[in-house]
This record gives C-alpha cells, sequence and structure tokens, in this order.
C-alpha cells in the first residue's frame, strides 16, 4: 500500500467515524478541495463540511471500494460505491428516507505525508433522481423509441 493509498484510506474511515479532528490532521496546510462541479475550496474546514454534509443527510453512509489506482506515492484514484438512506436534509432537500447507491471517484494528492489536494466526481443527476426530487433520466434505448413515436 502506497503513502497515498494509506492516508486516503484513513481519510475515508475518519469520514465515516465522523473523526472531524483527525480528518483536519490529515490536510496539508494548504489543502484544497476541488468539488464535481470544479469548485475550488481552500482549507481543512472544506473537508469537514464537505464530510459532515453528506454523513449527516446519509447517517449509515457506507463505501465501497470498486477500483482503486495508485499514482506513484503521492497520488491514488479509488472507486467507491456509496450507499445510505436519506435521513436528514441535504442541501435543502428534506428526507426522502430513500436509499441511494452512486459511484464516487476520490482523486487525492499527497504532499508532507498530509492530502494537499482532493477531487471528488459523482453523478449528482443520478443522486437526486434517486431521491426522488427530479425525473428518472431515460435511457438512449428510450430516447430513440420516443423519437419514432
Amino acid at each position: 500500500m502506497t503513502e497515498a493509498s494509506e492516508v486516503q484510506r484513513r481519510m475515508f474511515e475518519c469520514v465515516l467515524q465522523r473523526d472531524f479532528d483527525g480528518l483536519r490532521e490529515l490536510c496539508h496546510q494548504e489543502y484544497e478541495y476541488i468539488s464535481p462541479d470544479g469548485e475550488r475550496h481552500a482549507g481543512a474546514e472544506a473537508a469537514v463540511a464537505v464530510a459532515d454534509k453528506y454523513t449527516t443527510a446519509f447517517s449509515d453512509m457506507v463505501f465501497e471500494v470498486v477500483a482503486e489506482y495508485t499514482c506513484g506515492e503521492s497520488a491514488c484514484v479509488r472507486v467507491y460505491e456509496v450507499s445510505g438512506i436519506h435521513e436528514n436534509e441535504l442541501e435543502g432537500i428534506a428526507p426522502t428516507w430513500r436509499e441511494i447507491h452512486v459511484h464516487l471517484c476520490s482523486i487525492v494528492e499527497i504532499e508532507d505525508g498530509k492530502i494537499r489536494r482532493e477531487y471528488d466526481f459523482f453523478d449528482n443527476a443520478s443522486l437526486l433522481s434517486q431521491l426522488g426530487v427530479v425525473p428518472t433520466p431515460r435511457s438512449s434505448e428510450q430516447r430513440a423509441r420516443s423519437a419514432w413515436t
């Protein structure tokens, strides 16, 4: 296991345990979080804010590693299947009590043994669809059929 892989593993362990002090300690003094929409957020409190938002909305959240790719000692990419029940407010969405399953791609860059930069990518449309707040996207086959009817 590389240093980056181990640090990323500890990061997700802290998130699930809601150990936000531990999470802060894993963040480099110049930590930067890049959200799925490309926005950049500086400082360890950005990591805590994201972790708190999702672990509050999905208190039974589970991360299952689907794939892992290490890029030397200083970077790691992990794909997770994230699941949980929406039991608390999430960005203005009242609890739906629906179970979600989404893939999350997490990339960390390590510097001086700490997370210098973190990128998260996930399909927000799928999440919102599973919560029932947006229509379920149609498959390409369904779109093709509807074009001919």
